[in-house]
């Protein structure tokens, strides 16, 4: 188990590495004439763009690099999984908790910088008789995001690939192929909803109507 661990570490520290690099190399000089892979790129800071645009405005460019950088380390993180010899270092528990917390500290403290201690009231309700009840009730349910969203993925990645590794072993290559395909429809789907939860969270803490 503990080897385990060690692998996904040093995966994730290689995809820390290897991310920027590609990102650096292919994107720092666009051509004129897109490759495939500038095309990729492309789309993907679209797709980006216009979730926070349609979440925060404008106003939310600044999170840009933040939510884009985490798409990209989930994503590989859930890819690695489908490939022989390579471990999803999202399969961890610890690695998306402490995704997980990051977004947690991040939109709070965004929400704190933003309205200041005014930032409490989103926590309390639009019945002022009934605060501490909200209050309590919306503490909780803010304790419980960082929880579901680790476990989310956490449970998505692990299953799909202790059922891909079960089936490779039991049945010839070309059975496992549909669960395969499954699994890769997770790994979008699931890097789609850390993407954008995130965004949801960080614009639910910074909005005019949490005062």
């Amino acid at each position: 188990m503990e080897g385990l661990y060690i692998n996904h570490i040093l995966f994730a520290v290689v995809a820390l590495v290897v991310v920027p690099v590609l990102f650096s190399t292919f994107a720092k000089k666009p051509s004129l004439v897109p490759t495939p892979l500038q095309n990729l790129f492309e789309m993907y800071i679209e797709f980006v763009d216009n979730m926070i645009k349609e979440n925060m405005g404008d106003k939310g460019r600044k999170y840009f690099p933040l939510v884009a950088g985490i798409g990209l380390f989930v994503f590989f993180g859930n890819l690695m999984g489908m490939i022989p010899g390579l471990e999803s270092y999202t399969a961890n528990i610890n690695t998306t908790l402490a995704l997980a917390l990051l977004v947690f500290v991040i939109y709070n403290v965004e929400g704190f910088r933003k309205h200041g201690i005014s930032y409490l009231k989103h926590f309390m309700g639009p019945i002022p008789v009934a605060a501490p009840i909200f209050f309590i009730i919306e503490i909780i349910s803010h304790i419980s995001r960082p929880i579901t969203l680790a476990l989310r993925l956490f449970a998505n990645m692990t299953g799909g690939e202790l059922i891909t590794i079960v089936l490779i072993m039991l049945v010839p290559l070309l059975v496992p192929l549909p669960i395969m395909v499954v699994h890769l429809i997770a790994v979008f789907l699931q890097t789609y909803v850390f993407m954008i939860l995130t965004t949801v969270y960080i614009a639910g803490a910074i909005t005019e109507e949490a005062h």
